[in-house]
């Protein structure tokens, strides 16, 4: 069993899609991000980071894994499926490539985009839109090349790759790119969506999205001066 402690955001839905690929029974620890919860102790004790997501593997003694994209590795490895073994060095390493290009890039490029775009409460800063709108159009345009020459990220099979870039591409709207532009990523994006394991993880804490508007207080919690004085 698997303890997961998560959000509704692209890196929790990084890890449950990976443990309904998996089909690994697992526990939902619901952490409320604008409650700060991330940052109490109780939390913290699992992930001093203090930022989900992260899981207790309670059947290796209560093992705490911490950062998306070691927990997909972890479950992967535990499981051996949906990362190549170190016999196959070659397609090990093309999942391993696009695995940390999406958490070097398109997750931190795509998550400072929405935040210019959509998350600055009217404030208009025209520099970081310009910025990372390019940038994340840009990796876009990697992926796609990429996919123009194999089925998936990792090349011929279906891989945590896949399930690690899929969260982060769904909203590409509030990025400030229509997925049409990119044919590759199209096609790549619905046949993931219909995924049975992709669908459920994605339904994850549907309950706890709520509104997209943000009130000045929560806005200051996540990303105002007050988070960093906290940290």
């Amino acid at each position: 069993m698997i303890d997961l402690y998560t959000a509704s955001t692209p890196n929790g839905w990084k890890a449950s899609i990976t443990l309904e690929e998996l089909r690994l029974p697992y526990e939902v620890h619901a952490i409320e991000l604008q409650k700060n919860q991330q940052k109490e102790p109780a939390f913290l004790a699992i992930n001093p980071n203090g930022r989900i997501t992260a899981i207790v593997d309670r059947d290796e003694g209560d093992f705490a894994v911490f950062e998306s994209g070691a927990i997909m590795i972890y479950l992967a490895e535990k499981q051996g499926r949906f990362l190549p073994g170190s016999q196959d060095i070659r397609a090990r390493k093309s999942v391993m490539e696009w695995l940390m290009w999406q958490m070097g890039g398109l997750g931190p490029m795509a998550g400072q985009a929405h935040h210019f775009r959509q998350a600055m409460g009217g404030e208009d800063v025209p520099y970081g839109v310009e910025r990372y709108s390019k940038e994340v159009r840009r990796l876009y345009g990697v992926m796609d090349r990429r996919l123009a020459e194999n089925e998936w990220l990792g090349g011929a099979d279906y891989s945590i790759a896949d399930m690690a870039c899929w969260p982060w591409a769904r909203p590409s709207r509030r990025q400030g790119v229509d997925k049409a532009e990119f044919p590759d990523v199209k096609r790549w994006f619905d046949t993931m969506s219909a995924r049975p394991g992709v669908q459920a993880g994605m339904a994850l804490l549907s309950e706890h999205r709520g509104s997209k508007e943000m009130s000045a207080e929560t806005r200051d919690l996540l990303f105002g001066k007050g988070q960093f004085e906290r940290d």
